[in-house]
């Protein structure tokens, strides 16, 4: 399919038919099998990919990937990326995730201030192969199903489920309007539907998550986050995860400080739509602090700024994140971007239905004299995500399906949603292929999960210690 602005595209039955003379040159089965890189080494991928990390807060990534396969499997993208790339793919190339695990979907504020659910996560985003999210999705299921003691057929069926959903939801977007095919979204009316059909235990559950993620706004942040110091609002030390950049450079005076901070907020305003940038001068700067966040994202800088507007019950935070090079960097083409925070933001606004108004990308020269990539968003709006552990497998299910349907609409904004339905079709030898896969790549995992607990035994790889009031 042609792009660019105005320009003619390519006929429909074209389109449909790329789609089935890649069906012949790769077939479904092909996608069973798990890429193999030569001399792969999941561990020292992960070491290599920290070098630009923040060396003291290492321990804490390896410590909380230590907790489990499943969590070991968020952190893992960089290992996965290089196995997807010795893998198949029909050839037609999407905006990718880049790390679409069942955790980095859910639900947020839209600018309306409705509830959606969409992806939420976009660190690694890229365009490429669209089976690349597919798969990530598919072996997260697989992993966490075993993770809830499932049994290996029920897990197949729920794989099966989520890979069938995202065929199906394709197939219909193929069948819609450029228009349509964009502004489709699920609602929070949309999820309550689809969990009214599996129970009245799974409509409870997901009552309960769409009320605590309406509980996390801003205001509970402050009350959270934050402390009254003479007469003014402060970020409370919580170290290693949240320390105010007061305790990380002493010498430093407030003023200074926000100096600093407000340069970079103008500049960052300077590049957002008129409506969020004047809504975001009716804040002044409060204070920061660096913030411990994620699994996969722990050693990047990550930064949370607190404004206040009318009053004291009127903040805004903002979460500022070092936007490192996406770990599906090297085996894809270099996109066009000039800087990896508009890759993230340019990434996020492709896929999501819905993006927050405050979404940017600024890069900043640190105190060291080096430039660095970031991306800002609010840090709490409204944001909330499916607790795995202790899911039930009809509600995994369920989960796995929404989470395939909501991919697919997120794929079709960006590539030839008509090629990709025409490979797909709408028999089941795909989806049986991904169970496949998915099945060997929990293998994997496992064994990848246990060189990574070896080599922190062994001292090989440094974990934070817990003290006992943690424990």
């Amino acid at each position: 399919m042609t792009s660019g602005a105005f320009m003619r595209p390519d006929s429909l039955r074209d389109r449909e038919r790329r789609g089935l003379q890649a069906r012949t040159l790769v077939a479904w089965d092909a996608h069973a099998v798990v890429g193999t890189p030569e001399g792969r080494d999941a561990v020292r991928v992960l070491i290599d990919q920290e070098t630009t990390r923040v060396a003291d807060l290492l321990p804490i990534r390896h410590e909380r990937m230590l907790a489990s396969p499943f969590a070991f499997y968020r952190g893992a993208a960089a290992i996965m990326a290089g196995d997807l790339a010795c893998g198949t793919s029909s050839g037609f190339h999407v905006q990718l995730c880049g790390d679409a695990h069942l955790s980095n979907f859910g639900v947020f504020g839209s600018p309306e201030r409705r509830l959606v659910f969409d992806v939420t996560d976009f660190d690694e985003t890229l365009p490429g192969p669209w089976e690349w999210d597919v798969k990530r999705l598919a072996a997260s299921l697989a992993v966490a199903g075993r993770e809830n003691a499932f049994d290996e057929k029920t897990i197949g069926k729920i794989v099966r489920s989520a890979v069938r959903r995202y065929q199906k939801a394709m197939v219909g977007l193929a069948g819609l309007s450029n228009l349509e095919a964009w502004y489709s979204h699920v609602d929070v009316e949309d999820a309550q539907r689809f969990a009214s059909t599996h129970g009245a235990q799974a409509t409870t559950r997901l009552e309960t998550a769409l009320r605590k993620a309406r509980n996390r706004d801003h205001l509970r942040s402050l009350s959270k986050l934050t402390t009254l110091v003479d007469g003014e609002r402060r970020f409370v030390a919580d170290p290693p995860v949240l320390i105010p950049l007061s305790d990380l450079a002493p010498g430093r005076t407030r003023r200074e400080t926000a100096a600093d901070v407000e340069g970079i907020l103008r500049e960052y305003a300077g590049k957002l739509g008129a409506g969020p940038r004047q809504l975001l001068g009716t804040y002044r700067f409060v204070d920061i602090a660096r913030k411990v966040v994620g699994v996969g994202s722990v050693g990047t800088r990550c930064w949370v700024v607190l404004l206040l507007g009318r009053d004291e019950n009127d903040p805004l935070f903002l979460q500022v994140k070092e936007a490192p090079s996406s770990a599906l960097a090297p085996f894809l083409e270099p996109g066009a971007h000039r800087d990896e925070g508009a890759r993230v933001v340019d990434g996020q606004r492709v896929m999501q239905a819905a993006s927050d108004a405050f979404l940017g990308a600024q890069r900043v020269t640190g105190r060291d004299g080096i430039r660095r990539d970031f991306y800002v968003r609010q840090l709490h709006n409204w944001k909330g995500s499916a607790r795995v552990a202790g899911m039930e497998p009809k509600h995994m299910r369920a989960y796995g399906g929404l989470c395939g349907s909501t991919l697919a609409r997120a794929h079709a904004r960006s590539g030839d949603r008509i090629a990709i339905a025409s490979y797909l079709g709408d028999g089941d030898g795909f989806a049986r292929a991904v169970v496949a896969f998915a099945s060997a790549y929990a293998d994997r995992n496992e064994e990848d999960f246990a060189r990574f607990a070896h080599a922190i035994a062994s001292g090989d790889v440094p974990a934070r210690t817990r003290t006992a009031e943690e424990v």
